[in-house]
C-alpha cells in the first residue's frame, strides 16, 4: 500500500500477522500525530509551548523582575532604551505510549475484521508515526491473562519490539475465563510508569467502565494527552433485523436472538450509554475521542484528527 492508501484487509479477519503490521510503515510514516499539549521535558525533536532557557531562540520581551540576566538581550536594549530579556524554546521530545485492549470481548465482529485486529492495526499506525517522529514509543498490551510492558525507546527496533508482542499468539487465543479486572488493573499500571509529558492512546473497546477508569483518566490527562480510541462493531450500536444469527467470538460461533422489542432497545441503550460516557471522559483538558468501526479505515481515522506530513 501507499501512504495515501486505505488500510488493506489481513489475510484473516481474526487475526493479525507481524508482516501485515509492518507493511503499515508507509501509511503511518503519512501521520503526523502532534501532542495537545506540549508537555514533555527531555531534550529531543519537539518544541515546546514552555518558555525557558533552551536552544532555540523564539522571542524578546521587556525585561521583568526575576528574569535571568544571563539571557538580557543587549542589542534591543541598546536600541530601545529599555531593558529586554531573550525568551527561548527549548527542544523536547516525548513518550509514546500505546495501551492496548486485547481482551476477550475485542475478540469479535461480524463485519470486517476483529476489534482487536482494528486495534493492532491503530497501534502499527502510530508506532511508525512515533518512529518518523523521532519519538520514543512504549506500550502496555494486555489480554485477560497476558500483561506485557515495554518501555519507551527509540527508533525502528522499539516499533518492532511492540508489533511482535502484539502479534504473539498468547494474545489472540486467551482463555475464556476472563479475569474482570484486566482493564482497570492495567489503566492503573499506567498510570505509574507513563512520565509526565508523554502522549498515550488508549486503544479498547471499552466495555466495563467504572469509576476507577475515570479516576486513572484524570490522573493520565493532569501530566499527558490522552487519545481514547474506540473501537465497535456495527452491530453493537444496532442489532439486525428480528431473527437468529450466529456470529463469530474468538473461535467460537455464538447464536443470537434478536426478536425481542424490549431487549432490542436494551441492548441499544447500553451501547448509547457507554458512548456517552467516553463522550464525557472526553471533554477533560487534554482528552480526546476518536472511534473506529470494525469496517472501518483506521488510516482515515487517525489521519481526520491529526494533520498529515
Amino acid at each position: 500500500m501507499n501512504a495515501a492508501g486505505a488500510v488493506r484487509s489481513t489475510s484473516s479477519p481474526a487475526r493479525i500477522e507481524l508482516a501485515e503490521l509492518i507493511r503499515l510503515k508507509p501509511a503511518g510514516e503519512s501521520l503526523k500525530i502532534g501532542a495537545l499539549r506540549v508537555r514533555a521535558i527531555e531534550a529531543g525533536g519537539h518544541l515546546s509551548r514552555l518558555k525557558g532557557r533552551g536552544v532555540e531562540f523564539d522571542e524578546s520581551r521587556p525585561y521583568q523582575p526575576g528574569d535571568d540576566l544571563r539571557t538580557m538581550d543587549w542589542k534591543v536594549t541598546a536600541r530601545t532604551g529599555k531593558p529586554h530579556t531573550k525568551v527561548f524554546r527549548e527542544e523536547r521530545d516525548r513518550p509514546v505510549i500505546l495501551w492496548l485492549d486485547l481482551r476477550r470481548p475485542m475478540l469479535f465482529a461480524t463485519k470486517g475484521v476483529f476489534k482487536a485486529v482494528r486495534a493492532a492495526q491503530t497501534a502499527a499506525l502510530v508506532a511508525w508515526s512515533a518512529v518518523a517522529n523521532g519519538d520514543r514509543l512504549g506500550g502496555l498490551i494486555f489480554s485477560d491473562r497476558e500483561h506485557v510492558e515495554l518501555r519507551p525507546r527509540l527508533g525502528r527496533r522499539a516499533a518492532l519490539r511492540m508489533l511482535r508482542v502484539i502479534c504473539d499468539t498468547a494474545f489472540w487465543e486467551p482463555p475464556y475465563a476472563a479475569a474482570a479486572a484486566a482493564q482497570p488493573h492495567s489503566l492503573e499500571r499506567l498510570t505509574r510508569v507513563a512520565r509526565p509529558g508523554s502522549q498515550i492512546f488508549l486503544l479498547s473497546d471499552f466495555r466495563s467502565l467504572d469509576a476507577s477508569f475515570e479516576r486513572h483518566l484524570r490522573q493520565l490527562a493532569r501530566h499527558s494527552d490522552v487519545s481514547l480510541v474506540h473501537f465497535f462493531d456495527p452491530v453493537e450500536q444496532s442489532l439486525p433485523p428480528p431473527g437468529r444469527y450466529r456470529v463469530l467470538a474468538g473461535s467460537r460461533s455464538v447464536a443470537i436472538d434478536t426478536g425481542g422489542a424490549a431487549e432490542r432497545r436494551a441492548y441499544r441503550d447500553r451501547f448509547l450509554e457507554r458512548r456517552a460516557t467516553l463522550a464525557k471522559l472526553a471533554r477533560f483538558p487534554g482528552v480526546q475521542l476518536l472511534e473506529c468501526g470494525t469496517d472501518n479505515d483506521p488510516q482515515k481515522v487517525l489521519s481526520a484528527r491529526f494533520a498529515g506530513r
